[in-house]
């Protein structure tokens, strides 16, 4: 009986050892390391847009892309923090930053990162000519939010620098 179990366990052992093997030299289709295969893990939305497991399609990586290869820029907002002071639950409200392109380069926006689901930034997907101005629309949405909120709105771009910060702050009663 424990030649037996000697036997059954070396078996194991070495069944175990076989499948590592196999996983880290990514010789298996479906190897746990080897991520980077061309076509696999595409999956493509009806517009023909196409992810690979992340939010955000090729189009904005592409977009990102672009921006961060455009020559730099300066860019100035009006203000750069907004209160919308005592406000009731349950409502949406809404600000418009205003900026403008204050270098001699084209301005592009690549995308804004919010703090919180409850916001909601849009942003011009045209250029900015130098001399010209734009605007991020925030909403911010005061369903299930009591008291001080504060949210921050991240604006990346071919600006120096290359991300700004703005933010929204609101009571909500």
């Amino acid at each position: 009986m424990k030649s037996f179990l000697v036997v059954l366990l070396t078996i194991l052992t070495l069944s175990v050892f076989t499948l590592v093997i196999i996983e880290l030299t990514g010789v298996s289709k479906n190897a746990l390391f080897n991520r980077n295969r061309e076509g696999e893990g595409a999956f493509y939305s009806r517009d023909g847009q196409t992810y690979h497991g992340e939010i955000v399609p090729d189009s904005r990586r592409t977009r990102d892309q672009i921006v961060h290869d455009m020559p730099k820029t300066t860019m100035q907002f009006y203000e750069t923090k907004y209160n919308f002071h005592s406000i009731s639950q349950g409502i949406v409200v809404k600000h418009a930053f205003r900026f403008k392109n204050t270098g001699v380069n084209p301005l592009m926006i690549a995308k804004t990162d919010v703090t919180c689901g409850c916001t909601v930034s849009n942003f011009p997907m045209e250029v900015v000519p130098p001399g010209q101005e734009g605007e991020i629309g925030v909403e911010f949405n005061t369903t299930g939010k009591f008291g001080l909120q504060q949210k921050n709105i991240i604006v990346h771009s071919n600006s120096m620098p290359e991300a700004v910060s703005l933010g929204i702050e609101a009571d909500v009663k």
